[in-house]
C-alpha cells in the first residue's frame, strides 16, 4: 500500500510599524495601540456590515454610526493594548528579564488599572487584575508553546 505524506508550516504575516517616538517604551506602546486598534476597528466594521447587509437596511446614518463605532471600539482597545504593552516592557525592563511573569505582571496592572478607570468598586479591579494577569500569562504560555 503506498504511502504518502504532507509537510509544509502555516506561518502569519508579521506586521511592524515604523514609528519612532524617540524611546523604545513609547515605540512599543504605540506600536500595540496601533496593531490591537485596527483589529478592533475592523471587527467593528465587519460586525456592524454583516448586521447592515443582513437587515438590507444601507443607510447614511448606519455608515455614520458604523464609523462612530469603529473609532470608538479601536481607541478603546488600542488604549488597553497600548497600557499593556508597555507595562510588559517596562516591567521587562525593571526585573532585567524576558520571561512569562512580565506578562502576568504587566497583564494585572492592566486590568486593574482598566477596571479603577471605570469607576468599578475594590472587588471588582481585583477580579479584573486577576483576569487581566491570567489571560496575558496564557496567551505568553501560548506563544512559547508555537515557538
Amino acid at each position: 500500500m503506498p504511502i504518502s505524506s504532507f509537510s509544509g508550516a502555516l506561518t502569519t504575516p508579521k506586521v511592524d510599524v515604523g514609528i519612532d517616538m524617540g524611546h523604545p517604551l513609547l515605540n512599543h506602546t504605540v506600536d500595540g495601540f496601533l496593531k490591537i486598534g485596527a483589529v478592533a476597528a475592523t471587527r467593528s466594521v465587519a460586525e456592524d456590515a454583516y448586521h447592515i447587509v443582513k437587515d438590507g437596511n444601507f443607510s447614511r446614518q448606519n455608515f455614520e454610526r458604523t464609523l462612530k463605532k469603529m473609532c470608538k471600539e479601536g481607541a478603546y482597545w488600542g488604549s488597553v493594548a497600548g497600557v499593556y504593552v508597555g507595562m510588559e516592557y517596562g516591567i521587562e525592563k525593571i526585573r532585567g528579564t524576558k520571561d512569562w511573569k512580565n506578562a502576568m505582571i504587566g497583564g494585572a496592572l492592566t486590568g486593574a488599572l482598566v477596571s479603577a478607570v471605570g469607576n468599578n468598586n475594590k472587588d471588582k479591579v481585583v477580579m479584573d487584575a486577576l483576569a487581566g494577569g491570567a489571560i496575558a500569562t496564557a496567551a505568553e504560555f501560548l506563544r512559547y508553546r508555537n515557538s
